[in-house]
């Protein structure tokens, strides 16, 4: 696939890029993927390790209100279930006083979560790829501007294109991809001041061979003002016969080492379970800063969600050769997954109108 030409180039094989070529496959158009992982899926990343719960180390939840995610699910015929909270949940307000055990009131808008783990519904996409038109390990360096398209320099050769599309984050793009002729001066503010879903994440999992907090008086669904887990939720499998719990640690210590990061996990867990916690299967966790194809350090302080689905990122540029997608992008649920699944249906209007998508 070096050196190919195409008519559409898309950076980026996660969710927004996979969905983006599913919705073009009956349109005519000559498509290739470049995605500079070795694997596809991007923010969406289950593990599957044997006789243990899929564990979801990336994108998890949906809500009936992520129409546009949803409606694909239902097209693929992919399941959903929806999460186990409980009736009670482990609330621990400040660092002064124990935690305590509360009733959680009626929930009108449950989570769910894809059957089969979300790298589920990446598989199906993935299967309407001919693997020709997909290229992994291809890291792009530059796009540039030419007068019947554009090229993509990677590691791996030049691809030359009528279209491309980028689904990757707006910062990441910004600060690691050149662009001839520059970019609009107010677009790369833009994208420089968008804040990367998921990039301040970790998310940990500990698995065991019994869901002791589901037992009274406890519970697998916890949420801490002192941390450093803030949010610990249950993370059985759907068929409820492999358990987990799975939660997100604080941020800030994307420096600490994974040795010290399960220390602090079993510290704060101890409190709520005793030493049964520690009789844990395996300990896996995702450091998404740590992720070079994901994230790339901020110019300025951001805000979470910050400049999600800004106006600019409406438009196209170089004379319709360029668009930026990704659930960034997205006007509704900008960061989540329904945010790129919108962001591709919205591209794959524009390129080609006629097709049902």
């Amino acid at each position: 696939m070096q050196n190919s030409s195409s008519d559409l180039l898309i950076i980026g094989a996660g969710l927004t890029g996979l969905s983006l070529a599913y919705f073009l496959r009956n349109s005519g158009l000559k498509i290739h993927l470049l995605e500079a992982r070795e694997r596809v899926g991007g923010r969406i990343h289950t593990l599957y390790p044997v006789g243990q719960a899929p564990l979801e180390m990336g994108a998890t939840w949906l809500g009936k209100k992520h129409t546009a995610l949803v409606s694909l699910l239902d097209e693929l015929g992919i399941a959903t279930f929806e999460q186990q909270l409980g009736g009670r949940a482990i609330y621990e307000p400040i660092s002064t006083s124990p935690h305590q055990l509360v009733q959680l009131p009626a929930n009108d808008e449950p989570s769910y979560r894809i059957s089969g783990g979300t790298t589920a519904l990446i598989k199906h996409l993935a299967k309407a790829i001919p693997p020709a038109q997909l290229q992994l390990g291809t890291v792009v360096q530059r796009i540039k501007r030419t007068e019947s398209g554009v090229e993509v320099i990677s590691n791996r050769g030049t691809f030359t294109a009528k279209k491309v599309v980028s689904t990757l984050p707006p910062n990441l793009l910004a600060s690691t991809i050149a662009f001839e002729p520059a970019l609009p001066s107010s677009l790369q503010a833009v994208m420089h001041q968008t804040h990367t879903w998921m990039g301040d994440s970790i998310k940990i999992s500990l698995s065991y061979t019994q869901p002791f907090w589901r037992k009274p008086p406890l519970s697998g669904t916890v949420v801490s003002n002192v941390g450093p887990i803030p949010e610990l939720y249950d993370h059985a499998n759907v068929e409820d016969t492999a358990y987990a719990l799975k939660g997100f640690l604080n941020g800030a210590y994307f420096s600490a080492t994974k040795a010290q990061r399960l220390q602090l996990v079993l510290r704060q867990l101890e409190k709520y379970y005793g030493s049964q916690v520690r009789d844990f299967i395996a300990y896996e966790e995702a450091v998404w800063r740590e992720e070079p194809y994901t994230f790339a350090p901020y110019q300025h302080p951001i805000l979470p969600h910050q400049n999600g689905g800004h106006e600019l990122y409406q438009r196209s540029y170089w004379d319709n050769r360029l668009f930026i997608a990704g659930s960034e992008t997205a006007r509704a649920f900008p960061g989540y997954m329904n945010g790129a699944v919108q962001s591709a249906r919205y591209i794959a209007q524009i390129l080609a109108p006629s097709t049902d998508g």
